[in-house]
């Protein structure tokens, strides 16, 4: 298996170099067919020549330096593209850097251009189709990685769990050694095949791809004999802990002098430069927004006046980043009330407090537009999760676990959970795991596609009363 691999990899850096070669040509192409000499420009066709020379092995590097020849079995195509992306930009900056200090002038900045944009394209391209091959071979049982399982827990059956599920990433779990579980135990086709004693004789006559330590909690005082066993064997080793619903997906790791210290939540944006990236899209968003729809919060500011007494807008405390409370803005769509009659509850379907005009706004969302000042004001973002009332944090903080953990990031006015249909009257444990994973994975490119997601399928919102 590991040669096949190996044999894979030279492979994909011989198909990554002719792509490279390719694209190089058809930048090549264009300077000629665009340049009014008819000719190969400005400079002699040596230069072009030897600067491909050059450029291939440069950008391979490259691609190495930025992760592209690992093993890509569950590397998603977001993220390959994104390291594609990245290794030509760094490239183009290199070429550009390159030409300025030997102060040559007159090389072709089209060829470069079109060479980067088609060699991006072509690249992502190439290692799609690649993909689906692989995807479609491993689902046929080819190109396998053969696992074997040291210990049975839950994170055991999780793992198998997601082996099954995805037969396009070609693992095959050999069996499961536990000192817990009687042999001959099946779960999903997984046997127990003995107890964990019996690894260091079962790995004379098997070897395995890999062997992953699954011991529950209760065992992890075996973890260094398993480990001492796993290492006399050369395989590559790993470690699924049994406490995934304590330890986040992206562990936040430290290193004190050779201790290893594990945080028990990673938050991206408690990395300054994050946050103040964030708040910079924030008030630019949010100006752009208040401007593009002025006229929709006119003709609604008009329309609510004119039908219902009461304030135009209805305000209300939330709790916001690090738990402290804000006033929430929106356009009012109930019925004039007091604050204790607010204080009830959730709004219910078929709500006599909801007025006309309130039923059509509060569907639409276009009740939450006045949020966009709270972005502005800096209580908000555009993107995280949704704000709660006091009384309903006090009780979520007791009832759901991790609930708290949301307030470390500022609310949003749409958010992970709620693209995925989460919103009004639905789970709020299921809202709460939404909220997690995109504390715990935020990116730009993240708030980007909720964003995109919100406006194609986020404003109407059928659980909205």
């Amino acid at each position: 298996m590991k040669e096949n691999e190996k044999y894979f990899n030279r492979l994909q850096v011989v198909i990554d170099a002719v792509v490279i070669i390719l694209s190089y040509l058809a930048g090549w192409y264009v300077m000629i067919a665009t340049t009014r000499r008819g000719g190969i420009g400005v400079l002699p066709r040596e230069f072009y020549i030897m600067a491909l020379v050059a450029i291939v092995p440069v950008f391979l590097v490259l691609y190495y330096a930025f992760n592209l020849y690992e093993p890509n079995r569950l590397q998603g195509r977001r993220r390959e593209g994104s390291n594609v992306i990245k290794a030509n930009a760094v490239g183009g900056l290199l070429l550009m850097a390159v030409l300025y200090f030997i102060r040559q002038m007159d090389a072709s900045r089209l060829l470069l251009g079109v060479f980067l944009v088609l060699n991006v394209a072509l690249t992502i391209l190439e290692r799609n189709i690649i993909r689906l091959l692989l995807m479609r071979a491993r689902r046929l049982g080819l190109n396998q990685r053969h696992i074997l399982l040291v210990g049975y827990s839950h994170a055991a059956e999780q793992y198998i769990d997601r082996i099954v599920a995805n037969p396009q990433w070609g693992y095959h779990v050999l069996g499961i050694l536990s000192d817990d579980t009687r042999p001959g135990t099946l779960y999903k086709g997984v046997e127990i095949l003995g107890p964990i004693n019996s690894l260091t004789e079962l790995l004379k006559n098997h070897t395995p791809d890999e062997i992953a330590i699954t011991v529950g909690l209760s065992e992890y005082y075996k973890l260094e004999r398993i480990v001492a066993m796993c290492e006399k064997s050369g395989v590559h080793i790993k470690f699924i802990p049994d406490y995934s619903n304590i330890i986040p997906t992206k562990p936040y790791t430290e290193d004190i002098l050779g201790l290893p210290v594990i945080n028990i939540r990673h938050v991206p944006l408690s990395n300054t430069f994050n946050s103040a990236m964030k708040r910079l899209v924030d008030i630019f968003g949010s100006v752009f927004c208040i401007i593009l729809f002025s006229p929709v919060m006119l003709i609604t500011a008009i329309l609510i006046k004119a039908t219902s007494k009461g304030p135009l807008i209805f305000s209300q405390e939330r709790v916001g980043r690090h738990n402290k409370p804000f006033r929430m803005y929106k356009f009012r769509s109930m019925e004039q009330q007091t604050e204790e009659e607010e204080q009830k509850g959730w709004t219910t379907r078929n709500d006599p407090r909801v007025t006309t005009v309130g039923k059509f706004i509060r569907r639409t969302s276009i009740d939450e537009m006045p949020q966009f000042f709270n972005v502005l004001k800096g209580d908000m973002s555009l993107v995280g999760p949704r704000p709660e009332r006091p009384q309903f944090v006090e009780k979520f903080r007791e009832e759901i676990p991790r609930y708290m953990v949301k307030h470390q990031v500022r609310p949003g006015m749409t958010g992970w959970a709620q693209v995925h249909g989460y919103r009004g009257n639905t789970s709020i444990r299921k809202r709460i795991d939404y909220d997690l994973y995109y504390i715990e994975n935020w990116t730009m490119s993240l708030d980007i596609k909720i964003l995109f997601m919100t406006v194609f399928r986020g404003f109407v919102n059928k659980n909205a009363y």
